[in-house]
């Protein structure tokens, strides 16, 4: 069924909206979603704030082309929703973990971050990397482990002197 043209307009300011209104969007492939499946998807996204949208690519294209992103657009092929979130790293991180457990259903396919492009494959890197609060404790323990080991190597000294 065709849309007609104020529907065509309502979602092309909706995805503007988005897009511009977004830290990072991710572009998500999905096939043969069933109705369950994309429930629980839209559930453990907005459990993280991260917004879900179905549209037309061609429309979602127009909308891309209009916010000037520097690289070049991955490609759209098959069923594509957008992922979006005011946290840079939520959207892909949400959608690559959906996607570990639903194989071949939802995959993610490309995105924006940073005001450009990126390739799946960027995107892919881009939500394997560990939330804030497990970065800093990852800072914490580099910054950590030469006084740890000093500490010890004394102890082992006054061990052995005493």
């Amino acid at each position: 069924m065709a849309i007609s043209k104020e529907k065509k307009q309502e979602i092309v300011s909706s995805f503007s909206d988005i897009v511009s209104g977004s830290e990072s969007v991710v572009f998500v492939q999905f096939n043969k979603l069933t109705v369950a499946n994309s429930n629980a998807l839209r559930r453990k996204l907005r459990a993280s704030d991260v917004g879900y949208k179905v549209g037309k690519k061609t429309l979602l294209k127009r909308v891309l082309a209009e916010q000037g992103y520097t690289g070049e657009l991955p490609p759209l092929e098959g069923e594509v929703a957008v992922a979006y979130s005011a946290d840079p790293l939520a959207a892909a991180r949400e959608v690559y973990d959906f996607q570990l457990g639903h194989k071949g259903i939802v995959s993610v396919v490309g995105g924006v971050f940073e005001k450009g492009y990126k390739n799946q494959a960027e995107m892919l890197a881009i939500a394997t990397i560990p939330p804030l609060q497990t970065l800093r404790g990852m800072f914490v323990n580099i910054i950590n482990s030469p006084i740890q080991r000093f500490a010890i190597a004394l102890d082992q000294i006054a061990k052995k002197n005493a």
